[in-house]
């Protein structure tokens, strides 16, 4: 590993513009501990759309993670890299629809055009499930979520890219843009106790 002395300010700058990047008031971001062995700086946030009173959340929850390495590894094609993961339930009738990997792909993308979020090695899956209880668990019924994990490099301001993931959070979790503080129509799966 080469020398890169600012380094360490290069990535506190980018940390504070993340840091002052002001979210809607129904999705809770804090910051997390880092995967550790990734890169040389780190740093990752949470998501959880309207959760309860002990941080859970029956909407959907998220993760980001901005990565800097000075010595930019061949596959970023850059210094820096961001990891995104995002899922939600859904009611089961939508987990069976064919397009719907497509369509949350397609949701990231879209966030990141809206936001002029200048990036490029995308890459990532969009996955699907379905689920259905037995035995003891036969009370919870069928389900079905849907997960999106990404990654891409970023060129040009960091606060665009952590904006649209925290918009494909809250899509996933059936908030769409400007719905803030209005009821969720039919929650996507009943909250078990």
């Amino acid at each position: 590993m080469t020398a890169h002395p600012e380094a360490g300010s290069l990535f506190d700058s980018a940390i504070a513009e993340l840091r002052e990047t002001a979210f809607r008031g129904d999705i809770v971001v804090h910051e997390i501990a880092t995967p550790q062995g990734l890169a040389p700086f780190a740093l990752a946030l949470a998501a959880d759309v309207r959760p309860d009173d002990h941080g859970e959340s029956v909407y959907g929850t998220g993760r980001f993670v901005l990565l800097h390495d000075p010595d930019e590894p061949g596959a970023w094609g850059g210094a820096w890299r961001i990891i995104i993961f995002a899922q939600a339930p859904l009611e089961t009738e939508i987990g069976t629809d064919p397009l719907l990997a497509d369509v949350t792909w397609s949701w990231l993308v879209d966030a990141l055009d809206s936001r002029e979020a200048v990036y490029h090695s995308p890459s990532g899956t969009s996955t699907k499930t379905l689920s259905k209880g037995f035995g003891g668990l036969a009370v919870e019924g069928d389900g079905a979520q849907i997960e999106l994990r990404a990654s891409w490099t970023p060129d040009g301001p960091f606060r665009p890219h952590v904006e649209a993931w925290a918009e494909l959070v809250g899509m996933l979790a059936g908030l769409p843009p400007g719905s803030e503080g209005i009821a969720v129509i039919g929650a996507r799966k009943a909250v078990r106790d």
